[in-house]
């Protein structure tokens, strides 16, 4: 199993191109499975998530061909209409192949899906929807079975804001019969990016980017080109690398306006960031400020930033109080961190952190994705060498991380 390790210590300087988002990636790629047509999808992330995703394509019958940045996905007929638990117990997002497949199909057989130990995360609200949709759904052995002879549109509340359910139902009612409205919708960038996929396919969405959302049903979708947007958590994860060791960083291919609540909250420690059109410049300030955060859904602070930032904190001056209201285990860094030198207690769903300290090196182990991200970021800083175990979670969503950073000047060597 592969490892980094980091010298800490190096200043960071020069330019990082941000790759496509994992999570715009995911559900465009489910997205192919609507229509019978080619849809060629560019600057699609080099990470284990999507290379997963096209297995689970594959494994339905899919077609694919590598393009330059991305690729072509052409489905003219399901093989199955199976989603394997081989393949989805990896990645949470698989089940995003269980709308598509549903509203093409007529039935749908996916396992009950995996990923990273961050929480419970179920999907009864997706089951919810489709049911409220027209479909007959039992759990059995393991795996969701669904039936519907065709969806129709309906009115769905979500109880609470879901960012891969607002996804499977939006795919699923692209090819149900009449009108579909989704109220409490996720607001996220990602779902904005699958609206602009889905009306390239021929589908009428309407208000994605706000808390309702209208789907208008055909018939049939067919084939299009899409590119997928710039990530924002990769995007606000080398902008606190840069804000701890940088002495003149800038990131490429960005989408500044996605980034606006990392950017505020990172100007309010004492970060002064530049933007210029899709760039983003950034140096670590001579002093950071202790600065409380509260994790919430789109447009607030992401929680898939909130790991990063506690790395960004140790190193401010004051106390920092970080709640994570999204996810009830989001917070198993934390252990790592301490090993390191940090001063954080836990209270429930709020951490305290206490700093500045001085971090050294150590042997640690990441416990889901962005922790992974988080233990970089503190390696970069600490005195010494820091071993990071178990990187299989950072690969699933950060592309060449070791390769990106040492072109910065970061010392980061992958152990295989």
């Amino acid at each position: 199993m592969d490892k980094l390790r980091v010298a800490g210590g190096q200043r960071l300087s020069g330019r990082v191109a941000i790759a496509g988002a994992k999570n715009a990636a995911l559900p465009a790629l489910a997205a192919c499975l609507l229509t019978d047509e080619p849809v060629r999808l560019s600057n699609l992330p080099d990470v284990v998530d999507v290379r997963t995703m096209l297995r689970v394509l594959e494994q339905l019958g899919a077609q694919t061909t590598t393009l330059d940045g991305g690729v072509e996905v052409s489905i003219p007929d399901l093989a199955s209409h199976e989603a394997p638990y081989d393949l989805v117990r990896k990645m949470r997002a698989s089940v995003l192949v269980l709308g598509p497949i549903l509203a093409r199909e007529g039935r749908a057989r996916v396992s009950l899906p995996g990923g990273c130990a961050i929480g419970e995360r179920p999907i009864n609200l997706h089951i919810d929807g489709l049911t409220r949709m027209g479909a007959q759904i039992e759990i059995d052995s393991g795996y969701v079975e669904a039936r519907a002879d065709r969806l129709h549109g309906a009115e769905i509340a979500f109880p609470h804001k879901t960012v891969t359910g607002t996804e499977n139902l939006m795919m699923a009612a692209a090819l149900a019969e009449g009108t579909t409205v989704l109220r409490n919708a996720a607001q996220e960038p990602e779902i904005v990016d699958l609206a602009e996929l889905l009306c390239g396919m021929g589908a009428s969405v309407r208000g994605a980017g706000s808390d309702v959302i209208e789907i208008d049903g055909r018939g049939r979708l067919g084939g299009t080109e899409h590119r997928v947007i710039p990530d924002r958590i990769e995007t606000g994860t080398y902008l606190v690398a840069a804000a701890l060791m940088g002495d003149d960083v800038t990131l490429t291919g960005c989408r500044p306006d996605q980034v606006e609540p990392i950017l505020d909250q990172l100007r309010a420690t004492g970060v002064k960031v530049g933007v210029v059109g899709d760039a983003l410049t950034v140096s670590a300030p001579n002093r950071l400020t202790a600065r409380d955060l509260r994790t919430a859904p789109h447009p607030g602070f992401p929680t898939d930033m909130q790991a990063q930032y506690m790395a960004l904190m140790t190193q401010a001056h004051g106390t920092a109080v970080i709640t994570e209201t999204v996810f009830e285990h989001r917070f198993m860094h934390v252990a790592e961190l301490l090993r390191m030198g940090a001063d954080i207690r836990i209270d429930g769903h709020t951490a305290v952190v206490v700093g500045p300290r001085a971090l050294t090196g150590a042997q640690v182990m990441a416990t889901d994705l962005r922790a992974s991200a988080c233990l970089v970021l503190a390696a970069l800083v600490a005195a010494g060498t820091t071993t990071i175990n178990r990187i299989y979670h950072l690969d699933r969503g950060y592309e060449a991380i070791e390769t990106k950073l040492g072109a910065l000047g970061a010392s980061v060597e992958r152990i295989r």
